[in-house]
């Protein structure tokens, strides 16, 4: 599957999630949740901190949020993203998207041996989406 297959798959999805949601509007992993938003997505914040973040209810992990999410963006270091395909695939997510700086070698192989529908090839999902702000 190309590129563009694989981001319009994982844009499909009716319902995202952010992991690595920040309540620190400067960090991408508020503004990947913000641009979910300002185009009409229903996103879930994933941080093990819980709170709210964008008045939005933050949820501690995948398995947390009630309802089925079909696509992830992650947001994290890249030895805690190669635990999140894990938990992914467990949640029963089809789509990750590791933003830029997210991915690794593990995690890549991981979603590949998982049979997930992923992108890691430096493609940001602000620029496919086109956040607006700052």
């Amino acid at each position: 599957m190309d590129i563009g297959t694989r981001i319009d798959t994982f844009l499909e999805a009716p319902v995202f999630a952010v992991v690595g949601a920040s309540r620190d509007r400067s960090k991408y992993g508020n503004k990947v949740l913000r641009c979910y938003l300002q185009n009409n997505r229903s996103a879930h914040p994933i941080n093990p901190r819980g709170g709210d973040i964008e008045g939005l209810p933050a949820y501690p992990s995948l398995q947390a949020v009630p309802d089925p999410v079909e696509s992830v963006s992650i947001i994290t270091p890249p030895h805690v993203t190669e635990t999140i395909v894990e938990d992914a695939h467990q949640a029963g997510v089809q789509n990750l998207w590791m933003q830029p700086g997210a991915e690794s070698p593990a995690a890549i192989q991981r979603a590949e041996e998982l049979g997930l529908n992923f992108i890691a090839d430096g493609s940001c999902l602000l620029v496919v989406l086109g956040f607006k702000g700052p």
